[in-house]
């Protein structure tokens, strides 16, 4: 350890000693009679020194005043540096913040309520924007492309691929047959939902989650253009989703497309914030402040005679 290192963790005597004017300093601060007693010192380094005195505030238990002096090199004078409140180890303080998209817990969202989304939310991701071309992997993709697609999803899955068409195999698959098609089609059960079962189920779902709810009325979409809907089979998809939104107060539940809330992908996304520029400090231009006003800035001009003073009412 150095010898300054040790110098500055030992208390300089002269503003040890200086108790009364941190207590006075204080007590000039805060208010009166909320000053208490002096409960130690701290060494800041050399030649400063923090005092520490009791709050009395009501409010604040266990923080306490805490007044920082100091004493130039050679000099027997210490001076004031400042006076500020601060919590001691036992202090009552606020919980720490945290921002209310930490906060947020699934359930608090209410009618016209509205959860802003990242732009880079990792539970979204751009949809197809093509306008007429198909998707990659749509079987509308021929030629060359459609060719070299193949070949990559069979390396990938470690497959052979079977040149020709379907056509032109002597030999059906198994899997064309009629209880192949029914089976993978969820028909091949003992009984299905009827026409009823489906418009009962369809009231039900309209009723919870359906246009008409008052958090579909105050919502600024309708779940139809929301990220987070997912589409399902059947029927039933052409006017249903499952919302997959875990702030939302129908996550995991089947939606009407025509149902909305404030949890839209869309509604409000969060901008960047911005961030400011440096500070900018001219230190090329000097602006005069005079010391006294000028000798013409009153009502009575420079070296007038007694009996101009007179009609002015001066003596």
């Amino acid at each position: 350890m150095s010898a300054a290192t040790t110098r500055s963790r030992t208390p300089d005597r002269l503003c040890a000693e200086a108790v009364d004017l941190a207590l006075s300093a204080a007590e000039e601060a805060a208010a009166p009679g909320v000053v208490g007693e002096h409960s130690g010192l701290v060494s800041e380094g050399d030649r400063v020194v923090t005092h520490f005195f009791e709050c009395k505030e009501f409010g604040y238990r266990g923080w306490r005043w805490a007044v920082t002096v100091a004493r130039a090199s050679r000099a027997k004078l210490v001076t004031l540096d400042e006076v500020v409140l601060l919590p001691g180890p036992d202090a009552l303080q606020a919980p720490e913040w945290v921002p209310w998209s930490e906060r947020l817990r699934p359930g608090d969202m209410g009618p016209g309520d509205l959860l802003p989304t990242d732009a880079e939310d990792l539970r979204l991701e751009p949809g197809y924007s093509g306008e007429d071309e198909p998707l990659p992997n749509s079987v509308l993709v021929s030629g060359a492309a459609s060719v070299a697609l193949a070949a990559e999803l069979a390396d990938a899955e470690d497959a052979d691929i079977t040149p020709g068409a379907p056509s032109d195999y002597t030999v059906v698959p198994a899997r064309g047959s009629i209880a192949a098609v029914a089976e993978e089609l969820g028909m091949r059960r003992a009984r299905v939902l009827s026409r009823y079962g489906l418009h009962t189920a369809a009231d039900r779902w309209e009723d919870a989650y359906g246009p008409t709810t008052p958090m579909a009325q105050a919502a600024p979409a309708t779940c139809v253009s929301c990220g987070f809907l997912v589409a399902i089979g059947g029927s039933l998809g052409q006017a249903f989703g499952v919302c997959t939104n875990e702030f939302a107060p129908a996550d995991g539940r089947v939606v009407s497309l025509a149902y909305g809330c404030g949890g839209h992908s869309e509604a409000a996304v969060m901008p960047k914030p911005p961030v400011p520029p440096p500070h900018v400090i001219d230190e090329t231009i000097v602006d005069p402040f005079p010391l006294r006003p000028a000798a013409d800035s009153g009502s009575v001009s420079v070296g007038a005679d007694d009996a101009d003073t007179a009609e002015l009412g001066h003596s």
